[in-house]
């Protein structure tokens, strides 16, 4: 029986015993390059604030990035509680529950934030802290955090293996040049989301609305005819706010409509072939600047059942659900003909172009329409009679062409980012099986000569 006392098949499948053996010759256990190691928690009966220290999770760690979309927070004295997990610049997070072998380095943007007990951060010493990032997401590394999975009902990465883990001890300068492709994919992320603030700033600016601001009243008066004609008396419901955005969107100049005349909203249900495979979209997908981040590929018969609606290339899907109306995604041709979830509303425009609907539904335009019309007790949201009530403007032509071309590029942005760290994580693999030097020669033939780049860490 092996030294980690493991009987199961999967722990020797050959797959795994390949891997190993490939880093075996040149490596050294991970705990000789850790000075600490430490996992998360959350504090207890934590009610998260609007604001406040971000508090990452399993779904905010990605692979070599670290992304914002439905990032909860702490107040200082809920982070207070769980303080020695808080986070340095270049920690390196490895997530060890549900979606575990994911591993990101901390940014300057995330300093001092923290994470819950599915992640564990490592300040390390003598080793590159994007390279091991990188080597822990491509299939060496993923491989050791599959292996030293336990647990049935809800499998885990066994924290005592991580230190047991083996790390190439590639040269010096191969890893600052991962690292380099990896400061270049942050870069472009956030020239992205640059360019999408400025795409919704057009739009606000374009309505009259760049500098307002919702205001929360604790006391209003409306007409009980109003409860009558709306047939609700909950009295969120009936906040001013509301009624002072929807008000902007009627004095626009270009008019306006309601979302059910402007754009087809696509409610039929998709029964899927139980031997095709698909791609299934869900909430966890959702990226903070409209993107798909990912998906599930599956076969017919293994999907879950909620994925019922099929999606085509530029249509919007809206998340249903109050706590998540924010996840909100353009259909790209890469996910033309995927499913997504019946918790999406799914819209294919019609008079507004496709960028400009995310970016409008994205917007406080969109998003406190969408949270006056959620209803419900156990699962509260907003249903299809209530979406297509949405009122959104019709924005004049040469405005929407503005707009389209903002979020065009930062999608684009998007995608050269991603290009990047699947380069640097498939050249990393390059050096295990061959050489650093093979590695270098393939990033050269395959994108800009490593030495053009320009750090941004």
């Amino acid at each position: 029986m092996h030294k980690d006392k493991r009987l199961d098949a999967d722990h020797y499948h050959p797959w795994h015993l390949k891997n190993l053996g490939r880093i075996k010759t040149k490596s050294q256990p991970l705990s000789e390059f850790i000075i600490h190691i430490s996992g998360g928690a959350t504090p207890l009966g934590a009610v998260y604030p609007e604001e406040g220290i971000p508090f990452l999770r399993v779904q905010n760690i990605m692979p070599n990035y670290i992304s914002e979309s439905g990032i909860k927070h702490l107040s200082p004295s809920q982070n207070q509680e769980i303080l020695r997990s808080q986070l340095k610049k270049n920690d390196v997070l490895l997530t060890i529950t549900g979606a575990y072998g994911k591993s990101a380095v901390v940014t300057d943007e995330f300093v001092g934030a923290n994470i819950n007990q599915h992640s564990v951060k490592m300040t390390v010493k003598n080793i590159v802290p994007y390279f091991l990032s990188t080597f822990l997401n491509c299939k060496y590394g993923y491989s050791q955090s599959t292996r030293h999975v336990v647990g049935i009902t809800r499998p885990a990465l066994d924290y005592s293996a991580i230190k047991s883990f083996l790390i190439p001890d590639l040269d010096r300068n191969f890893q600052e040049i991962i690292a380099e492709y990896c400061c270049q994919a942050e870069k472009s992320r956030e020239d992205s989301k640059q360019r999408y603030i400025e795409a919704q700033t057009l739009l606000l600016a374009e309505l009259g609305l760049a500098d307002w601001k919702p205001k929360h009243r604790l006391t209003f008066v409306k007409n009980f005819s109003d409860t009558q004609h709306a047939e609700r008396i909950d009295a969120d419901y009936f906040q001013p706010k509301y009624d002072d955005i929807i008000d902007a969107i009627k004095s626009y100049s270009g008019g306006w409509d309601t979302v059910g005349n402007l754009t087809c909203l696509k409610d039929s249900k998709f029964n899927p072939e139980v031997e095709t495979e698909y791609k299934y979209i869900e909430l966890a997908n959702i990226g903070s600047n409209g993107e798909v981040t990912g998906c599930m590929v599956e076969q017919g018969e293994d999907l879950p059942t909620r994925a019922r609606r099929k999606v085509g290339t530029g249509d919007v899907i809206v998340s249903s659900i109050e706590g998540s109306l924010e996840s909100i995604a353009l259909i790209t041709e890469e996910y033309d003909n995927a499913l997504c979830s019946t918790g999406f509303h799914v819209v294919q425009p019609n008079v507004l172009n496709s960028q400009v609907l995310l970016v409008l539904l994205k917007s406080i335009v969109g998003q406190l329409q969408l949270k006056k019309g959620c209803s419900g007790t156990i699962l509260t949201a907003i249903n299809k009679d209530e979406f297509s009530k949405i009122a959104i403007p019709k924005i004049r032509d040469e405005k929407q062409t503005e707009i389209q071309e903002k979020v065009l590029e930062s999608f684009h942005l998007r995608k050269r980012a991603k290009g990047l760290l699947e380069h640097a994580k498939r050249a990393v693999e390059i050096a295990i099986e061959q050489d650093e030097q093979a590695a270098i020669e393939w990033l050269v033939s395959v994108d800009i000569p490593h030495a053009h780049l320009q750090s941004q860490c």
